[in-house]
């Protein structure tokens, strides 16, 4: 694995497009993803509003209903600070909602996912690294372990 550069936020044409399936939720119809993605509400750091993103669900964990998302731009994603300092959430799969605590997990543990999540997902993994995230991979599992190193990832975790 080989760092091509590093991955700069969406801005523009590029962030109105990944912010496009909030108004998805937002209709109703976030049945459309199935389990492929989430909304996760959270407050900001700062402000304290209310802040919304989707992210894509790496891994779902059937026994706990936890799912395992990462975060692509790395630790300077808002989103992704912002759940450290408040880490009670809600996210929203199809249209159900649920209470959940954000929890980091290791990179040992990352890498294990991810190597899992390109084994499912391996032409996603191998083609859309370089182009979002800026890693190349040559599509072994070490490669995809190295990269899942690389990255954070967060298992919300359901509240009772």
């Amino acid at each position: 694995m080989r760092v091509i550069r590093k991955p700069s936020l969406p801005h523009g044409l590029s962030r109105k497009l990944f912010r496009f399936p909030i108004y998805v939720y937002r209709a109703r119809l976030g049945w459309l993803f199935g389990e492929r993605l989430l909304l996760l509400t959270h407050r900001g750091r700062v402000s304290g509003q209310e802040r919304h993103v989707v992210l894509e669900v790496v891994e779902h964990d059937r026994r706990d209903g936890s799912y395992v998302v990462a975060s692509g731009w790395g630790t300077g994603a808002a989103w992704y600070q912002n759940i450290l300092r408040t880490p009670n959430v809600v996210i929203q799969i199809r249209n159900r909602k649920i209470q959940a605590t954000a929890v980091q997990l290791s990179t040992a543990d990352g890498a294990e996912i991810f190597a899992n999540y390109a084994g499912r997902h391996r032409v996603a993994a191998r083609f859309m690294l370089p182009r979002v995230l800026g890693f190349a991979v040559d599509g072994s599992d070490a490669d995809f372990r190295a990269v899942g190193r690389q990255i954070p990832f967060v298992r919300f975790v359901p509240r009772i």
